[in-house]
């Protein structure tokens, strides 16, 4: 038995669920998230929990089990209390800036990067630490739109500037050293 599978997922108040055969609707106040499942796992709402249980001892159905589960779980942590991911910038010169709802990088390229939010995503900055937030109700979007912003100036390894996430391991190289003579 999946150990992360077994555990159920609680649903909190304010979150609407409906399960109709292998396919689940969560709705609550930051949005509303729809998903097909496989029909080799079985879900049921029984109160304020749901249980997500497998039909078979068949491969397939051992594996989707804890991935169903946690698919479940993020739709209901999503639209329940969402999903955030902090980037920061490092560089000189290097900043975020916000125009209404449109994030404006600065990453010292001929001209701005400005990024147009997502449906279900929205940014906020903070110019003192260079930091920005990726926020939304559905983790695969957030995590998409954070990796995608990331890849627009990834760090590099000799100074460390670029984009990274908030408390990543940027690995370091040694550079060049003076060739001393004889």
């Amino acid at each position: 038995m999946s150990r992360i599978g077994r555990l159920p997922v609680i649903v909190p108040a304010g979150v609407n669920v409906q399960i109709n055969g292998s396919e689940v609707h969560v709705k609550g106040p930051k949005g509303e998230l729809k998903r097909v499942f496989t029909p080799s796992v079985e879900i049921k709402l029984e109160g304020d929990n749901i249980l997500v249980t497998r039909n078979s001892e068949l491969a397939q159905a051992r594996a989707l089990h804890g991935t169903t589960r946690a698919v479940i779980q993020n739709m209901v942590t999503g639209v329940s209390t969402g999903f955030t991911k902090v980037l920061e910038i490092d560089g000189v010169g290097y900043r975020p800036d916000m125009e209404e709802s449109t994030l404006v990088l600065y990453l010292g390229f001929s001209h701005p990067v400005r990024i147009e939010p997502r449906e279900g995503i929205s940014f906020e900055v903070d110019t003192k630490a260079r930091q920005f937030k990726v926020m939304g109700y559905n983790v695969e979007v957030v995590g998409q739109v954070a990796a995608d912003i990331r890849k627009i100036r990834p760090p590099e390894p000799y100074k460390g500037k670029g984009i990274h996430y908030l408390g990543e391991k940027i690995r370091r190289k040694a550079g060049k050293s003076a060739k001393t003579k004889a």
